[in-house]
């Protein structure tokens, strides 16, 4: 059994930054597919970013590309996504997944991940 939790959400101005990590406990494999979704009210959970197992490439959404920097320490059995240039419109929970995957973890949709921790408010309003 996997245990996932997020920390490090918060309310954060327009342009602000803030860090969210996400520690994993019981088993954590180096080949677990790591990935941060959000979800905003009233819309789908959607895919920020995710690495795929065993170091494979990383993969970033559009509306985060250039400003959103994900990283896993194997060595803490932790993962991190780093948020800078925020906009209101990121306001959401962020929630972090691992999955042992086939492929790339950009094509996996969220049911598919079975391992879920319990999100983190992240809210980016002046």
């Amino acid at each position: 059994q996997l245990h996932l939790a997020e920390s490090g959400g918060g309310l954060v101005q327009p342009g602000g930054s803030l860090r969210l990590s996400c520690a994993a406990s019981g088993y954590s494999s180096y080949y677990h597919a790591i990935a941060w979704f959000r979800q905003a009210p009233g819309k789908e959970r959607e895919l920020v970013s995710c690495i795929s197992g065993g170091g494979g490439r990383i993969y970033y959404a559009e509306a985060v590309k250039g400003r959103f920097t994900t990283s896993r320490d194997n060595n803490k059995n932790t993962m991190y996504l780093q948020m800078n240039s925020l906009k209101p419109e990121d306001t959401a929970v962020y929630y972090c997944a691992a999955e042992n995957l086939a492929l790339s973890c950009e094509v996996y949709r969220p049911h598919e991940y079975k391992n879920w921790g319990q999100g983190t408010q992240v809210t980016v309003s002046s």
